[in-house]
């Protein structure tokens, strides 16, 4: 049975060094990039399997619906994976589906709505509502270690940070 060793939300997906890092974590042999645009795009699906493929771990581009099935008939093999998507939407979706994680970084996120959303660090927009579904992943689900870091040097903020600032 495989396992997501870390989740990461970064509207950049695969990018530089900071993959590079992530993936020479302990144990991880994959990245799983889950994103529809991307996933049904042969071209951008190619650039993000090659940019992966630097890193010196399989990568592999699915929609979200594909993640699920790959969970349901495979349980992710034998992939011990960085599973990346762009929104915290997608990693919510996974996990309340049914697939376990355990640590979510979010990485980066640009403003979308400047009338709800709030700068909650230095490379992180967010409104209230992915901040309500961050925490209940954490509650409720068992997403133990939920942090921010844009890059695996710069400092981290708790998911218990970022929540203060929508009180």
């Amino acid at each position: 049975m495989g396992v997501v060793n870390l989740a990461r939300v970064d509207e950049r997906l695969i990018h530089g060094q900071v993959m590079l890092t992530l993936s020479q974590r302990s144990g991880v042999n994959s990245i799983f990039v889950v994103d529809d645009v991307v996933a049904k795009d042969k071209f951008m699906k190619d650039l993000y399997k090659s940019a992966g493929g630097r890193t010196g771990q399989k990568t592999i581009v699915m929609t979200k619906d594909k993640c699920k099935y790959y969970w349901d008939e495979f349980a992710f093999k034998e992939y011990s994976c960085i599973l990346v998507t762009k929104t915290i939407d997608v990693i919510y979706d996974l996990v309340k589906y049914g697939i376990p994680m355990k640590e979510v970084n979010v990485g980066g996120i640009a403003q979308k709505d400047p009338e709800k959303d709030v700068l909650v660090t230095k490379s992180v927009y967010m409104n209230k509502e992915d901040a309500m579904k961050l925490k209940e992943l954490r509650d409720d689900y068992g997403v133990t270690d939920i942090y921010f870091q844009a890059t695996p040097s710069a400092p981290k903020s708790s998911l218990d940070d970022v929540l203060a600032k929508f009180k």
